[in-house]
């Protein structure tokens, strides 16, 4: 099983010297106190609608927001990945949950042909800091870049001072970069993938969630991926979980994205929230053996399966 200790976390030099202490209690508790991220992404109600948490294929239980928070509090996670205001609805009941606030978001009713993607910040870092002068439990932020957009500069620019701030005050950061817009031929290009690991490096975040990339001349995806894990360096990678897949496929697909593309983790949210509580709980607890302690495709599914627990 990987771990770290406090000593091993490289803290960026514009963390201030008063919140180093802060920026290392958040970055362990993220990670689960092994340099790996298991992200469970709740930001879809306002990225994809309704679409995501009501039909067909979808628990009932996914149509209240509610559904998400039982998950996180009753599963094993690193961070719970939420609009502010999703948050702040309901974090006093689940105070045992690792939070990290999404600063901007866009709904998809307007198509790429119709116009780039922009997706604005909705709030301000001291909105988010007040929630944990509150006491709610805030380790980091993220935000999504549409790398190849035209309005790229403007979302760039909010990223990177929303960065500065945001480790100036001991919190983490991840990026969601995708490759989006007129411009782009093609959002899972390898090279392409890199290319926005490294635009998420030289701006300063500690963790980058991308696409994929597509397999391409009989190389698969994790092989591919090597390039954007290494293009991020200091900033651990992790891939986009997808449309909703059956546990076994998912739970190869991570491995092979870890252990073959050197991914730092994973970021996951419709293949986790759009089942019964019961079977969430039990497919984070095994994507968690994979990301945390480096279990293999079968011993993670005995995880799901019931057949054996999971916890850290």
């Amino acid at each position: 099983m990987p771990t770290i200790t406090r000593d091993d976390i490289r803290i960026p030099c514009d963390v201030m010297p008063e919140f180093k202490e802060d920026y290392v209690e958040n970055y362990m508790a993220a990670t689960q106190g092994t340099g790996r991220l298991m992200l469970f992404a709740c930001d879809q109600k306002t990225e994809h609608l309704n679409a995501d948490f009501y039909g067909e294929g979808i628990d009932i239980a996914d149509s209240d927001p509610q559904h998400l928070f039982e998950i996180g509090s009753q599963g094993t996670i690193g961070v719970l990945a939420a609009q502010r205001g999703l948050i702040a609805h309901y974090a006093e009941d689940y105070p045992n949950i690792n939070y990290l606030v999404k600063m901007n978001s866009k709904t998809n009713l307007v198509k790429t042909a119709q116009e780039d993607p922009y997706s604005p910040q909705l709030y301000s870092l001291e909105s988010v800091l007040d929630m944990r002068e509150a006491g709610i439990n805030i380790v980091g932020i993220g935000y999504t870049i549409y790398l190849g957009s035209e309005f790229e500069a403007s979302m760039m620019q909010e990223a990177g001072d929303l960065i500065a701030q945001a480790h100036a005050n001991g919190l983490i950061v991840v990026l969601w970069i995708y490759p989006r817009g007129k411009a782009v031929a093609n959002e899972k290009d390898a090279d392409l993938i890199a290319g926005a690991a490294g635009v998420a490096v030289c701006l300063g975040a500690d963790f980058v969630k991308v696409n994929p990339p597509k397999p391409v001349d009989g190389k698969g995806a994790g092989e591919l991926l090597k390039r954007a894990s290494s293009a991020a360096g200091r900033c651990g990678l992790v891939c986009a979980g997808g449309s909703t897949v059956d546990a076994k496929t998912f739970l190869t697909q991570l491995w092979d994205q870890i252990h073959v593309g050197g991914a730092c983790g994973n970021a996951t949210g419709r293949n986790i929230h759009q089942r019964s509580l019961d079977e969430a709980v039990r497919l984070t607890k095994a994507i968690s053996a994979i990301t945390f302690a480096d279990y293999d495709v079968e011993e993670a599914l005995e995880v799901f399966n019931g057949i054996e627990d999971f916890t850290i």
